[in-house]
């Protein structure tokens, strides 16, 4: 049962990075290329498709490195899935606190209503993603590295 926990656990915090690494370093990009006002609807649609998605992922991902964490207390690699559930913890503390905010408002902005600054706000927001993008891959690694 441990077994199915631990691959079903890192199949799911490996499919949440997978995404979250291509909306940083694909689907923005491709965004960013596309003509006049079409940027910033494609940041908003995304921003309600994946807003209502990520959360369940998210703490998903957290309650079942948790499950892993206390159900394989006494296997070797427990350490490190601790270590990457306290990294999860962070990433989701990360996203309540600096892009939920952002992606609320920017979800809801349309070319006729969005404020002047909506670009730098979408710039804070890519960075604040990038560090959580790497949080996340480094919760991704402690996990497959205790499965080994």
């Amino acid at each position: 049962m441990l077994n199915a926990l631990q691959v079903f656990t890192t199949v799911i915090v490996g499919l949440m990075v997978g995404v979250e690494f291509s909306v940083a370093f694909v689907m923005n990009r491709i965004f960013n290329a596309l003509p006049e006002d079409s940027d910033q609807l494609a940041r908003a649609h995304g921003g309600r498709m994946l807003g209502a998605l990520m959360p369940f992922w998210y703490i998903g991902s957290l309650v079942l490195s948790t499950l892993w964490a206390v159900t394989g207390w006494d296997r070797s690699g427990s350490g490190l899935v601790v270590i990457a559930a306290a990294l999860l913890i962070v990433s989701v503390i990360m996203s309540l606190l600096l892009l939920v905010p952002i992606n609320n408002q920017g979800k809801t902005w349309t070319p006729e209503n969005r404020p002047a600054d909506w670009k730098e706000q979408m710039n804070r927001w890519d960075r604040y993603h990038y560090v959580r993008v790497a949080v996340i891959v480094a919760a991704f690694s402690f996990l497959v590295t205790a499965l080994v």
